[in-house]
């Protein structure tokens, strides 16, 4: 286990991240999401991230709440990523700790944390990145 205080968000993120644009629309997104079974996507404009979008970014758009009314169906999944996204998210470095990156995980309840050295996109981190590095340690020691 004590490998993996030394470990940083650069040895086990997936530098291969799949984005979207703030035009892409709810129906694509939709079989992205199944289709790649991943948890969020960073939002890219001219290689930089400006949000992040999250399954349940796309489920609140559905949510119903006695003060508002849910537009139908057709009407949801043609709005946008920039009617959804999160432009105020949480990210890393590369030579952030996993201990940090564990930690806030579990303060925000985020499963995935975009990681950006100077202002580009270098990979992003899901939970499952993290438990993995956490059984390679500790088979090590």
């Amino acid at each position: 286990m004590y490998r993996f205080i030394e470990e940083t968000a650069a040895g086990c993120m997936t530098r291969e991240v799949k984005t979207v644009t703030r035009e892409t629309e709810m129906h694509s997104l939709l079989g992205l999401f199944e289709r790649d079974k991943f948890n969020a996507y960073p939002v890219t404009e001219d290689a930089h991230v400006i949000g992040l979008v999250t399954k349940f970014d796309f489920l609140n758009c559905f949510a119903f709440a006695p003060a508002q009314m849910v537009p139908r169906y057709e009407a949801l999944m043609s709005r946008t990523v920039a009617d959804i996204m999160n432009p105020a998210f949480i990210y890393v470095s590369g030579v952030t700790k996993l201990t940090r990156v564990l930690q806030l995980m579990v303060e925000h309840r985020t499963q995935s944390i975009p990681v950006i050295e100077g202002e580009r996109l270098a990979g992003i981190i899901s939970r499952e990145d993290v438990m993995r590095s956490l059984r390679k340690c500790a088979t090590d020691d």
